[in-house]
């Protein structure tokens, strides 16, 4: 089983940065595709960035919506994915979820919280 632990979550000004991080467990990571999920208050979740995993070239994915402005990496020798946040927007703040999939079955986080003011 694949467990999940978001950090990096705080509260910041808009424009301003911040890195979110998920650590893994497991000995297999660079298989995994893994993803960032957020859910803001009174709305769905949605869908942000993934990478897939080494089987797919760690294909890059974005949701329109922070395209140009996050980035998602991964450091395998770590089992850790990344969500660089940059030019936040106070439609930002939500909690984010981190993800991975392998072989059909889906894992997630807790969630951390960002908050964006303006």
């Amino acid at each position: 089983q694949v467990q999940l632990v978001e950090s990096g979550g705080g509260s910041v000004q808009a424009g301003g940065s911040l890195r979110l991080s998920c650590a893994a467990s497991g000995r297999t990571f660079s298989t995994l595709a893994m993803g960032w999920f957020r859910q803001a208050p009174g709305k769905e979740r949605e869908f942000v960035a993934a990478v897939g995993g080494s089987g797919t070239g760690y294909k890059l994915y974005y949701a329109d919506s922070v395209q140009g402005r996050f980035a998602i990496s991964r450091y395998n020798a770590l089992n850790t994915v990344y969500l660089q946040m940059n030019s936040l927007k106070p439609e930002d703040t939500a909690v984010y979820y981190c993800s991975a999939r392998r072989n059909g079955m889906d894992y997630w986080g807790k969630g951390t919280l960002v908050t964006v003011s303006s």
